[in-house]
């Protein structure tokens, strides 16, 4: 009778663990969707198929954010990158993101699946390098042709989890760096294809 108490327990915390591996990413995306989506920056909440930039304030003073702004700015981030983040949505067609010219200053956009919590792609100074440059980012559905001079990147879900990070060298360069993160854009892509 012991032993039943026993794999009985153990069967439960079996249960438990794949379960909590199974949720997991899905409890990374309604955190983040809420963060982005409810909360949003200072302004407010974030649109989908919007990058906002974290404001130079917020960067500079982070143990004194305003009341109101989602923790994602103040919880857990470094102080040598200035955050920019957005979630897109591809199911009408894809995005273009849009990089300027970083001139060999650090950064990197990373490219998450939310469902599977798995980044995809990125995109910055050790992938593409630092010069300015358009990607497509399609959905896994979708059928067309890549504008030339653009590079395609696939995702495997229509929802993407975008992460921006631009290093800021010094406090006197945030300014630069705020202003560069602000370039880094995403809109729609126009041209006809087909998207079941």
């Amino acid at each position: 009778m012991a032993y039943l108490h026993l794999l009985i327990f153990g069967t439960v915390c079996v249960a438990v663990w794949l379960l909590v591996i199974y949720s997991w990413p899905r409890i990374f995306l309604s955190v983040f969707k809420r963060a982005i989506l409810v909360k949003g920056g200072v302004e407010g909440p974030i649109p989908i198929n919007t990058l906002y930039t974290q404001p130079q304030a917020l960067f500079a003073d982070p143990l004194h954010p305003p009341a109101g702004v989602s923790k994602l700015w103040t919880t857990g981030v470094n102080h040598d990158t200035l955050l920019t983040v957005g979630l897109l949505d591809l199911r009408k067609g894809p995005q273009i993101l849009r990089v300027p010219d970083m001139a060999g200053r650090y950064y990197s956009v990373q490219f998450n699946d939310p469902s599977k919590n798995v980044n995809f792609a990125y995109v910055g100074k050790r992938t593409t390098g630092t010069g300015a440059g358009e990607y497509l980012v399609s959905g896994p559905r979708w059928k067309g042709t890549v504008p030339q001079g653009m590079t395609q990147i696939f995702s495997p879900n229509n929802s993407v989890l975008v992460i921006g990070r631009i290093l800021v060298y010094l406090d006197n360069d945030l300014q630069t760096t705020y202003n560069l993160a602000k370039q880094i854009q995403v809109a729609p892509h126009h041209h006809s294809a087909t998207q079941p």
